[in-house]
């Protein structure tokens, strides 16, 4: 699975099994949720100039006992272990200081005392950092916590919305595909409130993925631009449900999302056809 940070500061493959967690706003942290073989975290810190990464990986070699040079794949790392007990086990915290030019990154490990670390050093190989001066990155990954943060506001604020207004249960069914698209011709809110219609997209996004087989929520990377998406399948198949209203609000226009869901289960079907 591929990840990249937000402001694409950094990229990373990571085991299929896994996925990315909440942790603190400037790391990331990655793991297996059904069978623990460890946590994994991530730092990036954009230094002053082009010497900071190799500074802080030789600050890191000089001030941390037991700190020595380890290359991991194609990076230059200054490696530490640390042991610590918690709850009547022992466990060990892996650190790798790495980096390129200004950008220095801090990647660890923490596992059960003797257990393998080959799977972190696979990852610490797939690093990639994108410098200042290099092109933006254009991609479609797994959704990441941030973008999961962002739907689950939006839907937390819509289903208040509709349950204020229509004193009605929402749970993202196709029949409320009616109560959503009540609120829409309500003219509770002007054409020009982007942020309500986009929040009101990814409530119907929510439909999409709990009435189609296949659809789930990814984050696009498109330059500067980082938003979710919803994806069917492995497919090219990509519905932005934060634009489908406010497309033909900002135009003035009447949005059917009646129209708009059958138009998308015709496209999965579609796919399936051409995928047999």
């Amino acid at each position: 699975m591929k990840y990249i940070s937000p402001g694409s500061w950094f990229s990373l493959e990571y085991p299929d099994s896994w996925h990315e967690f909440e942790d603190t706003e400037s790391s990331f942290l990655f793991y297996n949720p059904d069978v623990w073989t460890g946590n994994f975290r991530i730092s990036a810190f954009q230094g002053s100039d082009s010497h900071y990464a190799k500074d802080c990986i030789a600050y890191e070699l000089q001030q941390t006992d037991g700190a020595e040079y380890r290359r991991v794949g194609a990076w230059e790392c200054a490696y530490s272990v640390e042991t610590f007990q918690e709850d009547g086990n022992r466990y060990s915290t892996h650190l790798w200081v790495t980096g390129k030019d200004s950008i220095s990154v801090e990647c660890s490990f923490t596992v059960r005392l003797g257990d393998d670390i080959s799977v972190a050093e696979r990852i610490i190989r797939s690093l990639k950092l994108r410098a200042e001066n290099d092109s933006l990155w254009k991609d479609i990954i797994p959704v990441r916590v941030l973008e999961i943060s962002l739907i689950n506001e939006a839907y937390e604020w819509a289903v208040s919305v509709i349950k204020k207004q229509l004193s009605k249960d929402f749970t993202a069914g196709k029949k409320d595909i009616i109560n959503l698209q009540a609120i829409i011709d309500s003219g509770r809110f002007g054409n020009e409130q982007s942020a309500v219609w986009k929040k009101f997209g990814i409530v119907f996004g929510a439909i999409l993925v709990n009435e189609i087989d296949g659809m789930a929520w990814v984050t696009v990377i498109d330059g500067k631009k980082e938003f979710p998406a919803l994806r069917f399948l492995d497919t090219d198949l990509i519905v932005y449900p934060s634009e489908i209203i406010w497309e033909e609000k900002r135009k003035n226009r009447s949005c059917s999302l009646e129209a708009v869901y059958e138009r998308v289960i015709s496209a999965v079907e579609t796919v399936l056809k051409r995928e047999k």
